[in-house]
């Protein structure tokens, strides 16, 4: 059953007896339920956690300013002072890993450890110019040739999945999100993380993760997850647990 947290602007769900000791945060676009399958593991063996819809997604209103992982960091402080004085250890899936390493960085007194799955941690520089058709467009409609409408049919034509599936405030946020790189807040890491990779994952391949472990100075370590893709968190359950209670030691 859902939650609400931090004066009701998050909502999520609880597993297991107080005090809770992991906090879940979910993917772009996603829920905090594609953690079910581990928290309720973790539950059995006494460990009590709580998975986050993040503001904008599952049940969580969207935030009425709109801003990057650095901006979500700030947003779930009030709701992680709910869940009592910590420390945490965070388990961030893509965006959520972004959350939880600002988090680390900024409050370090509030994070124990992280498990890291699928970030991108580091931006990804273009491989290529956009297409000679979107730029064309873009500059029509730059220079008002073209009307809003025709603009927004470009983006929804060349833009990214996760473009298209978003619309005003939330397309704002993604914008935000993709233009954010993180090697200042890896630098600045003292708590322990344990990164844990699919082989197979495409959206942010096992070589990103490489590239941040090189900036991060404390404890770590990177493990990697034979046939599975980015959504590890629903398809290797049984290893992302694995790592969290490494996390927890």
């Amino acid at each position: 059953m859902l939650s609400a947290y931090g004066n009701g602007k998050l909502f999520g769900e609880p597993y297991g007896q107080s005090p809770v000791r992991v906090v879940f945060l979910h993917g772009w676009g996603r829920q905090g339920h594609d953690f079910a399958d581990a928290a309720a593991q973790l539950a059995l063996e006494g460990i009590g956690s709580v998975a986050f819809d993040l503001p904008g997604f599952g049940s969580s209103p969207l935030p009425t300013v709109a801003g990057g992982a650095r901006h979500y960091a700030d947003l779930l402080l009030p709701a992680l002072s709910d869940l009592g004085a910590g420390p945490f250890v965070l388990v961030g899936h893509s965006f959520g890993g972004r959350i939880s390493v600002v988090l680390g960085a900024r409050h370090p007194r509030l994070v124990k450890s992280m498990v890291l799955t699928g970030v991108p941690l580091i931006r990804k520089q273009p491989s290529s110019k956009p297409p000679i058709g979107y730029r064309f467009i873009r500059a029509l409609h730059k220079a008002r040739f073209i009307s809003d409408g025709q603009m927004e049919k470009a983006r929804q034509k060349y833009g990214s999945a996760d473009y298209r599936n978003s619309s005003g405030i939330l397309r704002d946020i993604l914008v935000a999100a993709v233009n954010e790189s993180y090697e200042e807040e890896l630098h600045q890491l003292t708590s322990p993380v344990f990164m844990l990779w699919g082989s197979n994952d495409m959206d942010v391949p096992v070589s990103t993760a490489q590239r941040a472990s090189e900036l991060i100075k404390s404890q770590h370590s990177l493990r990697v997850v034979n046939g599975i893709a980015h959504l590890l968190p629903t398809q290797a359950p049984k290893e992302l647990v694995s790592s969290i209670r490494e996390a927890l030691q």
